[in-house]
């Protein structure tokens, strides 16, 4: 075996979890992908002094934090609209566009499929990547966000962590302690995020494709919950509450039946729609399915998503959604 053959075999099973951690430090897709380019690039490079006092995967995750961030240096958070202000009062006002933000992006959990045949890999991978998660990351400093993702989401012993980051294990968790803190007040209770049984939230799912669909505001709005959400990133413009949902949907998204056509997808862990406007890539919807309801609709805007998905620019003709 050569050189190039046993590094391979070495460090390919982790591609998938690099993928999912630089993705979480980063709240970029794309970023993340650059990212794990970069980190096997610079063990490739180092590879010939590797010794094996850690594994292969710990010292991966080393370089791999190490490389974000530096980039979380440069080029600081990922928001979502409801991190930059409040909700719109009135549904009715012209809405406000931020192409100029960086903002958060889904990810596509057929990156992480095609990543890891290995279903222990791929659980590993898609552990703490749901999109509230990551977006109150965005919030924490760089090495705050790093020191929570390797002790909570890969369960790093303290010592070990201490050793990656190069602190103490006394700094690990006297920071873990108040990064939980922190996360805590960022995020909902997960006890009013429970998420329904997978025949009632593909029964929902249905009914929420059919109402988009067919520009029905008045079936859409039964499966909404009374607190729900509604984002359109690079929108800074957002609402909250069913009434200013309801309300600002018909003349804005909902304009006549036809005119939508969606394809399920699954993002971050989450149930989720690629958006066609008349045939046109348009948007990817990722939801926050509840056993009450739809608690968060957020419309990504950006049709460059759409090959991360492996989805087309364009829908053909008469192509039906299948759930």
């Amino acid at each position: 075996m050569t050189v190039s053959e046993d590094f391979a075999s070495l460090t390919g099973p982790f591609r998938g979890e690099l993928l999912a951690h630089c993705y979480r430090m980063l709240g970029s897709a794309e970023e993340a992908e650059d990212l794990v380019q970069e980190t096997y690039l610079r063990a490739w490079r180092s590879y010939a002094g590797f010794e094996g006092r850690s594994s292969v995967r710990t010292w991966l995750y080393r370089i791999a934090t190490n490389v974000c961030l530096t980039a979380i240096e440069r080029r600081g958070r990922r928001p979502l609209p409801s991190g930059l202000g409040a909700p719109a009062d009135d549904p009715g006002a012209a809405v406000v566009a931020a192409p100029e933000v960086p903002w958060l992006q889904p990810f596509p959990d057929a990156l992480l499929a095609a990543e890891a045949a290995d279903p222990a890999a791929v659980t590993a991978s898609r552990a703490g990547i749901r999109l509230a998660f990551v977006a109150a990351l965005q919030y924490l400093s760089a090495r705050q966000r790093a020191v929570l993702i390797l002790r909570d989401v890969l369960d790093l012993p303290a010592a070990e962590v201490a050793d990656l980051l190069g602190t103490t294990t006394t700094a690990v968790n006297s920071g873990l302690r108040r990064v939980r803190a922190q996360l805590a007040q960022l995020m909902p209770a997960e006890d009013e995020l429970a998420e329904p049984a997978e025949p009632v939230q593909k029964a929902m799912l249905e009914r929420f494709a059919a109402a988009i669909e067919n520009a029905d505001v008045s079936g859409l709005a039964e499966l909404l919950r009374e607190d729900v959400a509604l984002e359109m990133p690079p929108l800074l413009t957002w609402f909250a509450g069913r009434e200013a949902v309801v309300r600002f949907l018909p003349g804005n998204v909902l304009t006549s039946p036809g005119q939508l056509r969606l394809v399920p997808v699954m993002a971050n862990g989450q149930p989720a729609f690629a958006v066609y406007q008349q045939e046109h890539a348009h948007a990817v919807l990722v939801l926050v399915v509840t056993t009450t309801g739809i608690a968060r609709i957020i419309a990504f805007q950006n049709p460059d998503l759409f090959g991360s998905f492996g989805l087309p620019p364009e829908l053909e003709p008469g192509q039906h959604r299948d759930l």
